[in-house]
């Protein structure tokens, strides 16, 4: 069997109409697919705008709004026109991508009808509650999760660090890598640009601290933003470049008020941006893998990232950026400091971690998950086919 033969139906409960890392990293698996001739089938929730158009053929789900998120939706099942859909395309995998109420109703279709189910992780999903004042419903989040990935027959995370916090969490004893790859065709250091960071009001003297990705409090703004503070009570000099978009940016805007908004940004504009920054500061514990911090390691930007899963896969202490324990200020201060004083510390931990991204080829990466399906296929097989009967002995 190889990789033409597969029929993969795909769950997602943002395919496109969000724009993310996840979602981003969907539709490049999507593409690989169907360039190696496999066919495939998306079932997610459509909008009349999406954030850029679906890669393969997308059959849009039922959904709702969340109510506190209202950019995000949830997935309310897989009935109608979807479900009949799923029945004609007769999928031989199905791969699910968030625990959401349509990939629970995928995995039951998937034990009717005798097919296997790989889940892929995305998200610190059990983490977020804590933003939100939820904190106390984490144990509980994390025994649901539990229970739906022990239905799937294996799992994918996008770092060995998440696949280790997987294992430990007793999630499946079958969790695999499936990585991110980086496009060095957008994320370059030659792309750094003085004049763009002086339409910005950034003198070309000036160290800029960047953050990259959606403006979500789960992305770690309010340490971000205290740790911004700190430097201003130390009188350390400083810009701030925000790339990216998102409900929390009033506040954000208020509590750094040191910082230039670019908005959303892509392909060249935002690899200009990435490769302008003087360091990268990351500070969420809700990443799995971390793609924002790729992109500035292949700019040749230096990371400065909490200790977290996703992050520790990536950055390597005191080689390509510095790790610091979560929620550290005082940490984070110090190493955004050492930054700031230090010019050929930069260059050097930023071109280390350009050398390091330079591993991560996205047809390499998607091929892993390719590979997966075809395992967890075969052995289904294998498992239906009725056993050969031995030879009586003459």
């Amino acid at each position: 069997m190889n990789i033409a033969d597969l029929r993969v139906a795909l769950f997602s409960g943002n395919y496109n109409y969000v724009r993310d890392g996840a979602n981003q990293a969907l539709n490049r698996l999507a593409d690989y697919l169907l360039r190696q001739g496999a066919a495939l089938r998306v079932y997610a929730p459509k909008v009349d705008c999406p954030a850029f158009p679906a890669t393969g053929d997308l059959v849009g789900i039922p959904a709702v709004p969340i109510p506190f998120r209202r950019e995000y939706r949830i997935p309310l099942g897989l009935w109608g026109a979807a479900k009949q859909d799923l029945a004609e395309f007769r999928p031989n995998v199905i791969h699910v991508s968030s625990p959401d109420p349509t990939a629970h109703a995928a995995l039951r279709w998937a034990e009717q009808h005798d097919l296997p189910v790989l889940a892929s992780v995305h998200t610190r999903f059990d983490t977020y509650m804590r933003y939100y004042g939820l904190g106390f419903v984490e144990p509980w989040f994390e025994r649901m999760m539990r229970r739906f990935y022990h239905r799937c027959d294996a799992v994918v995370a996008p770092s060995e660090s998440m696949a280790e916090v997987m294992r430990a969490q007793g999630m499946s004893d079958d969790v695999g890598i499936w990585s991110r790859g980086v496009d060095r065709e957008i994320f370059d250091p030659a792309r750094r640009d003085l004049a763009w960071r002086r339409s910005l009001g950034i003198d070309d003297e000036e160290v800029a601290i960047g953050f990259l990705g959606r403006v979500v409090m789960e992305k770690g703004l309010d340490v971000f933003a205290d740790t911004m503070a700190e430097l201003r009570r130390r009188d350390l000099p400083h810009k701030v470049v925000v790339v990216g978009e998102g409900p929390a940016r009033a506040w954000f805007a208020e509590r750094v008020p040191e910082a230039c908004f670019t908005g959303i940004l892509t392909h060249a504009e935002l690899g200009r941006a990435v490769a302008s920054m003087d360091m990268l500061l990351n500070p969420s514990v809700t990443e799995t893998f971390g793609n924002v911090t790729l992109e500035a390691m292949a700019s040749g930007v230096p990371v400065i990232a909490a200790r977290a899963t996703g992050s520790t896969s990536l950055v390597t202490e005191g080689q390509n950026g510095r790790l610091v324990e979560p929620s550290d200020i005082g940490g984070f201060a110090n190493a955004v400091a050492a930054y700031l004083a230090d010019p050929a510390l930069r260059a050097a931990h930023g071109a280390a971690g350009e050398e390091r991204s330079r591993a991560y080829s996205w047809d390499a990466i998607n091929r892993t998950v390719a590979e997966v399906y075809l395992r967890l296929v075969e052995a289904r097989q294998a498992r239906k086919s009725p056993q050969r009967s031995t030879p009586a002995a003459a």
